[in-house]
């Protein structure tokens, strides 16, 4: 085979560069908005920070109800940033604990013991992934107020692992169907019972998928605002997409910048530790057990 001619490879590398600042180009632009003062945000260069401070960040740990005034900036007020860090760590990972929980279970039943139906359950069960769940508002609703659980955390726990668990489940049953049955029945033949070779043996080998899973399901949870917004009412009760995006915050931009900013890094980071096990993961259940 001929090797590529440079300026092929020139092309490619251009074409990557471009998607790759095309891509980039929000969060920086959002991390330059963050970093600046008040003065330099209506003055100052919109694609440069001259003088950067960590003050927008500083104000959301502020003591709630306490007020400071900045030079040549109108006073302003503190927010339960805290709050909403909190209820965003408590939702965020009961969310994703009872999605992978759930979809796993599931998704062994039907692609491992292979009950009547299950390629149609299968498909169901897909189908559910690409319903708009604006159309579900009315209905949970109903539901939630007939609960009580109308401004409860409780209800964002419940209510956010129905978004991601179609395609856990979906993903998780192609790959068990046609996991090698051969390593779990020899376990079975030596003694162990059913729930121990799920456990020792099916778990571990499935652990790329189930990473798959778990960013899918993270960010899912992370990119929603409006089921928090519309179903929390109290402002000490919302998570910070949520906070943001309805308290006065949102009209001091630097300061809702920097809430996202905070909200978004670990996200970023977790998703870019595990980049490689998603593309496995996803690899596995679509090819292997498509």
């Amino acid at each position: 085979m001929n090797p590529r001619p440079w300026w092929k490879k020139l092309g490619h590398a251009g074409l990557l560069l471009a998607a790759t600042i095309y891509c980039v180009f929000p969060i920086y632009f959002m991390l330059v908005q963050s970093l600046k003062t008040a003065q330099e945000d209506v003055f100052g260069h919109p694609l440069i920070v001259m003088n950067p401070t960590l003050e927008n960040f500083e104000e959301l740990f502020q003591p709630k109800g306490e007020s400071r005034g900045f030079v040549g900036r109108t006073l302003r007020r503190s927010y339960p940033f805290l709050d909403w860090l909190e209820n965003t760590v408590i939702v965020f990972a009961g969310s994703l604990g009872l999605t992978l929980v759930v979809s796993i279970l599931a998704g062994y039943a039907l692609g491992r013991l292979r009950p009547p139906g299950f390629r149609w359950w299968r498909r169901i069960v897909f189908a559910a992934y690409v319903v708009p769940h604006t159309i579900l508002f009315v209905p949970l609703y109903q539901v939630v107020i007939r609960l009580g659980l109308d401004d409860n955390l409780l209800l964002l726990l419940l209510v956010y692992p129905t978004l991601a668990l179609p395609f856990c489940v979906w993903i998780l049953a192609a790959y068990f169907q046609h996991l090698p049955r051969e390593v779990e029945e020899s376990a079975l033949v030596e003694g162990a019972s059913r729930a121990t070779a799920f456990l020792r043996i099916i778990l571990p080998m499935s652990r790329p998928v189930i990473v798959a899973a778990g960013i899918f399901t993270l960010g899912t949870i992370a990119s929603d605002f409006t089921l928090a917004s519309v179903f929390l009412l109290s402002a000490h009760n919302q998570t910070i997409p949520a906070g943001l995006a309805t308290m006065e915050v949102a009209l001091d931009e630097l300061l809702a910048v920097a809430g996202i900013h905070l909200m978004a890094i670990p996200v970023v980071l977790i998703s870019a530790l595990f980049a490689r096990g998603y593309v496995r993961g996803l690899t596995a259940a679509m090819v292997e057990g498509a």
